[in-house]
């Protein structure tokens, strides 16, 4: 009784046998369906039998899965650096708005608070000019409140932000006089939010001015500045005695 052994597996370039064809179609298939799966095992490059560069016109399949894998970890490694800078920002500059906030809270009377608004703000919050502007119509603001307080027209506010936006974010601008006075050449990028104080007073702005033109954008998140603006709003009502 001869001992044939294991079937002879076919030669390089030879025509494989029906089992082998069968498992190089399942593989190739499954390779197609999973274009990610050498990329999530990379460990299988080390083991595997490729094409060298001596292979004439063949490609170097392990040198461009390689390149390809080396891609991949650069986007990712770019990808991750990108994120931790956003977070690092965004930790602190809602640093910045938790201080400044907390400035408005401790003033000792509504005058120290708009001193606080219009000059101390500017340094916590590392812009270069803030201001209130006010929808005054003909009533003029008082004297003890003119640096930091910019009386409007009536209207002004929806113009500037539009109806029913509460805030907005400007890069790449030149400042408006209007809102922030002889401070105005510096702006460069601005972020403006809706004050309402109370219903019966009247519609006012709360405007931050860079010089760096891509200092605040359209891109950037609003709620912190929206949250700055509904605590002024707060205190405003509260030293003034006024109604919701």
């Amino acid at each position: 009784m001869n001992d044939k052994g294991p079937a002879p597996r076919a030669r390089r370039g030879g025509k494989p046998n029906s089992g082998d064809d069968l498992t190089a179609r399942r593989v190739a298939e499954y390779l197609r369906d999973h274009p990610d799966f050498l990329v999530d095992h990379s460990d299988l490059l080390a083991v595997m039998n490729t094409p060298g560069q001596s292979a004439g016109n063949v490609v170097d399949f392990q040198h461009a899965m390689v390149t390809r894998l080396r891609d991949e970890n650069d986007k990712l490694r770019a990808a991750q650096d990108y994120l931790l800078t956003n977070a690092r920002a965004n930790q602190s500059i809602q640093a910045r708005v938790h201080d400044a906030t907390l400035s408005i809270l401790r003033a000792s009377s509504f005058e120290t608070m708009i001193q606080t608004v219009t000059a101390d703000l500017a340094v916590l919050l590392d812009v270069d000019a803030v201001t209130i502007g006010v929808e005054s119509g003909d009533v003029p603001i008082p004297k003890a409140y003119a640096a930091g307080i910019r009386a409007l027209p009536q209207g002004s506010v929806d113009a500037m932000l539009g109806a029913g936006r509460d805030v907005l974010l400007a890069d790449d601008i030149n400042g408006d006089p209007r809102l922030f006075g002889a401070a105005a050449g510096l702006v460069r990028s601005q972020a403006l939010a809706r004050l309402r104080a109370s219903s019966h007073a009247p519609v006012g702005l709360l405007a931050l001015g860079s010089r760096k033109s891509n200092g605040f954008g359209p891109g950037q998140g609003t709620e912190l500045l929206g949250f700055l603006a509904r605590t002024l709003e707060t205190m405003i009502r509260q030293w003034l005695n006024l109604p919701s």
